[in-house]
This record gives C-alpha cells, sequence and structure tokens, in this order.
C-alpha cells in the first residue's frame, strides 16, 4: 500500500525575507531602501530584495500588523515612509529567533557526534 507523505509547517514560520525585514526593523525605525541596505548587510549580501519584493512584504505585515507606518518625510522631493516594528512582530520576531536557535543546536549536536575525536 503506498501512503504519501504529508510535512506539517507552523503557519508561524517565517519565511527568510520575513524575518531579515524585522530583524532589520528591531535596530530601530527604517524606510524601504534602509530595509534593504540592512537586510543584504544582514544576510552578508545573500538576500537582495528588490523594491517591489520588500513593498508587498511590508504591505503584508502591515496587515498583520507586525509592522506599521512610523514617519513620512520628503526627500529630494520624494516621499520616505519610515516603518517600525510593532509589539506584536517583536513578539513574533522573538519566537522566530528562538524556533531557529533550537533548530540550529540541534544541527551542530549531530555535526559534533560526526566529527572524529581528538586525544
Amino acid at each position: 500500500m503506498y501512503r504519501s507523505l504529508t510535512y506539517v509547517v507552523d503557519v508561524t514560520q517565517m519565511r527568510e525575507p520575513t524575518f531579515l525585514i524585522l530583524t532589520a526593523l528591531a535596530g530601530g525605525p527604517r524606510h524601504g531602501y534602509g530595509i534593504i541596505q540592512e537586510v543584504a548587510q544582514l544576510s552578508a549580501t545573500r538576500v537582495k530584495l528588490l523594491p517591489g519584493t520588500l513593498y508587498t512584504a511590508l504591505d503584508r505585515l502591515t496587515a498583520q500588523a507586525l509592522v506599521e507606518p512610523d514617519r513620512e518625510e520628503v526627500v529630494d522631493g520624494r516621499l520616505r515612509r519610515y516603518y517600525r516594528l510593532t509589539p506584536a512582530g517583536l513578539d513574533a520576531l522573538t519566537t522566530e529567533t528562538a524556533r531557529l536557535r533550537e533548530l540550529a543546536t540541534a544541527a551542530e549536536t549531530r555535526l559534533r557526534a560526526l566529527r572524529p575525536r581528538t586525544a
């Protein structure tokens, strides 16, 4: 008898770009380009957010009440909107950080067991 495997993923598990956006905002309010730069720095340039991707994510995170607009200012004739982490966003980031730490600890434990012991 063939049985398909079903993987259950906790809906609170974040995708990496979301985690990095929230982490960037944990350092204080930032405007879009500032978030893009901070995410690139946090990920050692491995994650490069495009503006369309970022603003779609910010709209979703705002709808989920994880981030909110902080203030707006005009710079060189262009509107610059700053975003900040909400208390719910801080809670979500804290929970995800703990989840990732647990996974990393489990992986490190298993990797140590594979390494040859030195005398």
